[in-house]
């Protein structure tokens, strides 16, 4: 397995052919992805780009860390593995307004 690389101030308008192509002057990528908005559709500024060996990925990382792409500076750093979510949306018990039961007084 490949090390994963986080890649951030991505331009709105970046594909993954794009971020691929970039990192392909340093070494061979597995993948390359942008990671999008579930609802919209759109760029959300950053994605991960996997490369074969931790030599090409560290190498990635010091030629490509704080460069521009078209006009937004590029943060590039070895991916962190992604926290365990929580289940469920929490507190939505209970009901009723104020009252406490019983039947209305007036």
């Amino acid at each position: 397995m490949g090390s994963k690389i986080y890649v951030g101030g991505l331009p709105y308008s970046a594909t993954e052919s794009q971020l691929n192509d970039l990192f392909a002057t340093h070494g061979a990528v597995e993948s390359a992805r942008v990671i999008t908005d579930k609802f919209t559709g759109q760029s959300r500024g950053f994605g991960f780009v996997e490369m074969s060996t931790a030599e090409e990925a560290k190498a990635a990382i010091s030629a490509l860390h704080g460069t521009q792409m078209d006009g937004r500076t590029l943060t590039v750093n070895e991916a962190k593995p992604q926290e365990p979510r929580s289940g469920g949306g929490g507190g939505r018990f209970g009901g009723g307004g104020g009252r406490s039961g019983g039947r209305d007084r007036f």
